[in-house]
């Protein structure tokens, strides 16, 4: 068997010295190296220095209004653009309410189709479920608020609303009461649902095939049912990760713009009704930074954008965490 080609020639050198050509090839090799780890290194802060300086731009902008208000500005709902008065607490209120009726809405149907193609599913439709589960998160926005606005809301209003005002009225619960606009937080909660599911599934499907087939085949060895084994054995371990996958779908709840404000009313008022229209950080933001006029009012609306970005990096740092438990505890 011949050895590489630069052993050779090192062999072939008078002993103690290596050939030119050989020590030129390995210095190249080695600067080569340098300039590609030098390269990808700062590629890699690129990352978190735009993250940094577009935290810095938002905060800097926003301080005015925190200056002002102080922590006021979080639980106040006036917001009054003549006298330059702002209180983000309905903004904050339909944020945090459409988001988690989103996911209360989307996870169980979410962690079915994860379970179904993690263990149920032929080889042969495994793929092509997934695939047009995950086609979801490829829609744009804003066509998801066109379908809402001619599909969804007349289903909600003519439907929906008195169906739910009739059984779960306001006798039984201040959810259902109210008229039925059609644009309201249930309609933002419904179109967030539907975008927030394809992130749960795939997430929640990866976590499942993590989990090691030695642990369903000592809960089958025990005389489990597949049933009983998926319940007791599989989720159980992978349960990090899926709580990392629903929290992850509530970043991507919590920052939608479009559909939203297309669809939830923007209304600044807090309301126990879901059949009343709300407003959300984001789609404040969208309706009336264009038409922001002073001083006070952008750094009104800059401060919600600043609350906002804190809440979604809060949560999907923690996420991540989570989906990182999971995966170090498979290996």
């Amino acid at each position: 068997m011949s050895q590489p080609s630069h052993d050779a020639a090192i062999g072939a050198a008078p002993h103690g010295a290596a050939p030119a050509a050989v020590e030129g090839a390995i210095a190249g090799a080695s600067i080569g190296d340098r300039i590609y780890r030098v390269v990808t290194t700062a590629f890699a802060w690129v990352v978190p220095l735009l993250l940094g300086l577009i935290a810095l731009e938002v905060v800097l902008a926003a301080w005015p209004a925190f200056r002002t208000f102080g922590v006021g500005f979080l639980t106040s709902s006036e917001w009054d653009e003549v006298r330059g008065v702002f209180g983000a607490a309905p903004m904050i209120y339909g944020t945090v309410v459409s988001s988690v009726l989103a996911l209360v809405l989307a996870t169980p149907l979410a962690l079915g189709v994860a379970i179904f193609l993690s263990e149920f599913a032929p080889s042969w439709l495994r793929q092509p479920v997934a695939f047009l589960v995950d086609l979801l998160a490829a829609i744009p926005s804003v066509v998801y608020g066109l379908w809402g606005i001619f599909v969804l809301l007349p289903v909600l209003r003519e439907k929906v609303m008195p169906f739910l005002a009739t059984t779960l009225g306001l006798a039984h619960t201040p959810f259902f009461s109210g008229p039925a606009y059609g644009p309201s937080m249930l309609a933002a909660a419904v179109i967030l649902a539907i975008m927030v599911l394809p992130y749960i599934s795939a997430v929640s499907r990866e976590v499942l095939m993590a989990v090691p087939r030695s642990q369903r085949e000592a809960a089958m060895a025990l005389g489990a049912t597949k049933w009983e084994m998926i319940r007791d054995a599989v989720v159980p371990y992978a349960r990090s990760g899926i709580v990392g996958g629903i929290i992850l779908g509530l970043g991507r709840a919590l920052g939608e713009t479009m559909a939203v404000t297309m669809l939830i009313g923007n209304r600044h008022e807090i309301s126990s009704s879901l059949f009343a229209p709300g407003y959300t950080l984001a789609s404040v933001i969208a309706n009336e930074f264009a038409e922001a006029t002073s001083e006070a009012h952008t750094s009104a609306l800059m401060a919600c954008g600043a609350v906002l970005l804190a809440v979604t990096l809060a949560v999907n740092v923690i996420a991540r965490w989570l989906v990182w438990q999971v995966s170090r505890e498979g290996k």
